[in-house]
């Protein structure tokens, strides 16, 4: 029999924990706002891909001395690690181009499938069993899922909004699970390595999203290059830092949870600035979506959370 030191809670785990959920709270929320700067860039002439990439790339400038810092790091984590943090920024990449496309609502709800994908991956993945519970939870965000698409008369994606919405939840579900298994990088080299993968990620939307549209004239080039400082600054780099410390310290479902703060903010925020708001059918949706993501973290009755072991 174990003995009760085995179950006494670790402080500064617990500590870290809580302090990962809150920046994960803050970044959720703050990239719930994220559709407003990049669709400012797609006014001034820089959108499909390509206000995005250009985001990435000013954001690998600013974070590379970091990535050196931690060059001794990114030497000593795992090649798969480093792989899920690169899929993380591709995920990511997929979402912000998505937010230009698609409905912001649509595309946002669509990323926070990541329950449902995360239930499936350890299914398929790490063979875990499919309890009656975790079905619930893939049958609440696939029902979630087909009345936000159906509104329209179709459970399908319909734009590459939509399409890159559902890619992007997908993408992020895995990546989340591989960060939490295999990264040991830090947060500067990590957003490092992150904001690279969104520039792989833009890189192979190209082909789908149009050539390059050239500079904008001034005065537009001057607000676009104020609008992309700001984005690489305070989204991709600061709040990404969050992220990617985050996801390794959060369990997938739980980071997912969290980061529901995103929808709140990014739903009311479209429909009161942006002239989107979700219809009845779809806001119905949106709720499954919601409770498929709070059955899966909520604790089980009579029975204690488990604590990780890092």
């Amino acid at each position: 029999m174990a003995s009760p030191e085995t179950f006494a809670p670790n402080p500064a785990a617990a500590r870290r924990t809580r302090l990962a959920a809150a920046g994960i709270l803050f970044a959720g929320a703050l990239w719930g706002l994220y559709w407003i700067p990049i669709r400012r860039l797609e006014a001034l002439a820089l959108g499909g891909v390509w206000g995005s990439l250009i985001v990435a790339l000013v954001t690998c400038c600013l974070l590379a001395p970091w990535a050196l810092a931690g060059r001794a790091r990114l030497r000593r984590c795992h090649p798969l690690g480093i792989l899920a943090v690169l899929l993380g920024g591709a995920a990511f990449m997929c979402y912000s181009v998505g937010l230009v496309q698609g409905q912001v609502a649509v595309v946002i709800l669509l990323f926070y499938l990541t329950p449902v994908w995360s239930s499936l991956i350890e299914r398929l993945w790490w063979r875990w069993p499919l309890t009656g519970r975790r079905l619930a939870v893939i049958a609440l965000g696939l029902g979630g899922l087909t009345l936000v698409l159906g509104a329209a008369g179709s459970p399908l994606p319909r734009t590459l909004g939509d399409w890159l919405g559902l890619v992007s939840g997908v993408l992020w579900a895995i990546a989340s699970s591989g960060m939490r298994a295999r990264s040991t990088l830090g947060p500067g080299e990590g957003s490092f390595v992150f904001a690279l993968g969104a520039v792989l990620g833009a890189l192979a939307l190209t082909p789908l999203l149009g050539p390059w549209p050239g500079l904008p004239p001034m005065p537009a080039l001057g607000q676009a290059v104020a609008w992309i400082a700001v984005s690489a600054t305070l989204w991709w780099a600061i709040s990404l830092a969050i992220v990617v410390w985050a996801a390794s310290v959060l369990a997938p479902a739980r980071l997912g949870i969290l980061m529901m703060s995103e929808v709140l903010v990014g739903v009311l925020s479209a429909a009161l600035f942006a002239g989107e708001p979700l219809s009845a059918l779809q806001l119905g949706g949106a709720l499954l979506v919601i409770a498929a993501a709070v059955l899966e973290v909520a604790p089980l009755p009579g029975r204690r959370p488990a604590s990780r072991i890092r």
